[in-house]
């Protein structure tokens, strides 16, 4: 089966799964990065400003301060070879757009002839994009749906009280994080000293166990897909305000201490 990989970043989930994935019964056709270029800044910025209206200057100001539990902390975790020179080096066509729901994506995708479109780390996907290929897109999730939709990851579990986290690969629908679930798997969290660092150990093993999960998938595509369940309802979630992120650590301390007791004994 040919897929198209659709990606934001250039070290991320991308370069992170397309080792794994580049199986004899599965030919990548196409890797589209997507350079995320703002096109309306003054639509842009007025939603920035309407969220941090939402969680508060301090809760902004937390989630500036997380960015890096999700990028340079987990770099320690994994090592991500460049996109463009992975795929060089895989002899897997590359291309560069400057934003994802343009018509030159919707170009691209309909050129390579791709069955199979996957996103890997990207925001909103439009109709005119995700529809272009015959079996249409997954994405993958690295949270449980439909209870964790446009979540970050691990940081709401703990906010919950829960010791488990997980991946989910879905279709990709009109909504963000609400297409029908492909693949479902609970991970434990990977509990450390502190917050930000058990949210880097926990994220690269969800980036791991999802790898598995997609090889799991194409390998057995038919199935997974023609199989695949409508989530119903979910619960969504945002960047979480200052008085979220102090729960968030307290709940974290308490679990940490149950985590080492339970280790000791």
């Amino acid at each position: 089966m040919k897929v198209a990989i659709v990606t934001s970043s250039l070290r991320g989930v991308a370069s992170h799964h397309i080792p794994f994935i580049n199986i004899d019964q599965t030919q990548i056709c196409l890797v589209i990065y997507n350079e995320g270029v703002i096109l309306n800044k003054k639509a842009f910025y007025l939603k920035k400003i309407k969220k941090m209206f939402k969680i508060g200057f301090f809760g902004a100001l937390n989630g500036i301060k997380m960015r890096k539990w999700y990028n340079q902390d987990l770099e320690s975790h994994i090592h991500f070879e460049e996109l463009s020179s992975l795929c060089k080096s895989l002899n897997i066509p590359f291309a560069t757009v400057k934003t994802l729901n343009s018509d030159q994506t919707k170009e691209l995708l309909t050129n390579c002839g791709a069955e199979l479109g996957l996103s890997l780390g990207n925001g909103y996907i439009s109709s005119k994009i995700f529809n272009i290929p015959r079996f249409g897109m997954l994405n993958i999730h690295h949270e449980l749906l439909p209870n964790y939709q446009n979540a970050q990851s691990v940081i709401w579990q703990l906010y919950n009280s829960s010791k488990i986290t997980g991946f989910t690969i879905h279709k990709i629908d009109k909504n963000i994080d609400t297409g029908a679930i492909v693949l479902r798997e609970e991970v434990d969290i990977d509990f450390r000293p502190t917050l930000g660092a058990t949210v880097s150990a926990t994220y690269a093993k969800l980036f791991d166990a999802s790898a598995q999960g997609l090889i799991k998938v194409l390998k057995d595509f038919d199935s997974f897909f023609n199989n695949a369940k409508p989530q119903g309802n979910g619960n969504k979630y945002t960047t979480p305000s200052f008085l979220q992120y102090l729960r968030m650590v307290k709940n974290h301390r308490k679990l940490y201490k149950e985590f080492l007791k339970h280790s000791d004994s």
